[in-house]
C-alpha cells in the first residue's frame, strides 16, 4: 500500500516507522529536520514542503496513494490536507488527527475520518481513574474502526 503521512512529529515518525516495514511510505513536513526522528535506516521518501500544497503533494506520490494522514501539529492545517487528499485527489483511504472535540465531530460528518486525541486521552484517563476498564477509549476506538472499514 501507498500511504502518504503528513507531519514527521513525534506521531507521524512513529507512525512511519511502523508502517515502513510493510508498505511504500511517503513522509511530508515542512521542515527537513523534522526527519531526524525518522532514523537513518528509515527506507521511505522524505518531502519537504507544506502538506497543503498541490505541488509538494503530487512529488510524494499522492495520486497514486491508498491511504493519507494529516498528524501535523495544527488542526486547521490538518483539516485542510486532509480535505485535498479525499477531495481532489480522490484518495481512498483518508485519516487526520484532530485536537478540537468540535472540530472532530464537524469533519467526521463531512466524511473525513478523525481521531480527536483530547476526547480519546480524556475518556482513559476518566475511566482509570474511576476504576473502570477503559471503556470510553474502546467506545472511540471502536466507533473510529466501524467508520474506517466503511471508506
Amino acid at each position: 500500500m501507498k500511504v502518504v503521512i503528513v507531519g514527521c512529529g513525534r506521531v507521524g515518525s512513529t507512525l512511519a516507522r511502523l508502517l515502513i516495514e510493510r508498505h511504500d511510505v511517503t513522509v511530508v513536513d515542512r521542515t527537513s529536520e523534522s526527519f531526524r526522528r525518522l532514523g537513518s535506516k528509515f527506507k521511505g521518501q522524505k518531502i519537504v514542503g507544506p502538506g497543503t500544497d498541490m505541488d509538494v503533494l503530487k512529488r510524494a506520490g499522492i495520486e497514486g496513494a491508498d491511504a493519507f494522514i494529516s498528524v501535523t501539529d495544527g488542526d486547521n492545517r490538518n483539516i485542510m490536507a486532509a480535505q485535498i487528499a479525499k477531495r481532489i485527489f480522490n484518495v481512498p483511504q483518508v485519516f487526520t488527527r484532530i485536537y478540537d472535540p468540535s472540530r472532530a465531530a464537524v469533519y467526521a460528518e463531512m466524511g473525513i475520518q478523525t481521531l480527536c486525541t483530547t476526547s480519546t486521552s480524556a475518556g482513559l484517563f476518566c475511566d482509570l481513574v474511576e476504576g473502570r476498564r477503559p471503556d470510553a477509549f474502546m467506545a472511540q476506538l471502536d466507533s473510529y474502526l466501524d467508520a474506517a472499514q466503511k471508506v
